[in-house]
């Protein structure tokens, strides 16, 4: 299936890395230009570089993303190169471990700077060009917690605005054709959710118990499936979708974990 995305420019956050990595991936694969926004240099060009290594185009912005002035560069930087963008995947977020009892407001409002502020800035930068192109958003969200983890009223803030905020701008952007979906992330296979599997005594047995209770293959989601899904939403072949969050996740949520 031809999803029609040649040489379209989709902006990508978190793009050096994990499912950010795996969308940036199959947009190149798919003939588009992903642009790779991240504040760690040396781990944006490498991701560039993996891209071109393969036969596919990629730019790349370093942008610290709680930085509103950041993003606005970024954007700019995209904007001087190629004078359009065609769609924004805001997928760059972290669960930071900032409960109520073990955090502070200070620390809430930062963890929510890191996970949800920096969506709406890069949305608020980009919408000019998407007006033009009729293009698409696609934000990536998460179950509220890590499996076994307390502690993430952050994140699980960020993370229900990110659905609000999806759903919002599906709305509001209507009159210009631009739609917004959302891809909830449940068990995926990432650095992150490696780093955290090793915080147990037993990183191999705590994977077993998990991937149990995953009803389709009991395994991990890869983040190629997210990353087809997503590009997927960006390319005109999903064009009369909009307002959805679409969970990728072996059925983790809505289906009986007893299966």
């Amino acid at each position: 299936m031809d999803l029609k995305l040649k040489d379209k420019v989709i902006i990508v956050t978190g793009g050096s890395k994990g499912i950010g990595n795996g969308i940036s991936k199959v947009l190149a694969n798919e003939g588009a230009i992903p642009v790779i926004i991240g504040r760690t240099e040396s781990d944006v060009l490498d991701a560039v570089e993996g891209i071109k290594n393969i036969g596919g185009k990629a730019f790349h912005a370093i942008a610290e993303l709680t930085n509103k002035e950041a993003c606005k560069l970024a954007v700019e930087s995209v904007i001087k190169k190629f004078g359009r963008i065609d769609g924004l995947v805001n997928n760059a977020g972290v669960n930071d471990g900032v409960g109520l009892e073990s955090g502070n407001y200070d620390d809430f409002m930062i963890s929510i700077q890191r996970n949800v502020a920096h969506y709406y800035a890069m949305a608020h930068y980009v919408l000019p060009e998407l007006k033009k192109s009729k293009g698409a958003i696609v934000n990536i969200g998460s179950k509220t917690s890590v499996t076994g983890q307390g502690g993430t009223s952050g994140y699980a803030a960020s993370n229900g605005a990110r659905n609000a905020l999806t759903r919002e701008w599906a709305l509001e952007l209507l009159p210009y054709r631009i739609r917004v979906n959302a891809v909830i992330v449940a068990e995926c296979d990432t650095p992150q959710y490696s780093k955290w599997l090793k915080t147990f005594p037993n990183p191999e047995e705590r994977l077993a118990e998990i991937t149990k209770n995953i009803p389709l293959e009991n395994r991990m989601t890869t983040t190629t499936e997210i990353a087809n899904t997503v590009v997927f939403l960006l390319s005109e072949v999903s064009s009369h979708t909009t307002g959805q969050l679409l969970f990728v996740d072996g059925g983790y949520t809505h289906l009986d974990r007893s299966l």
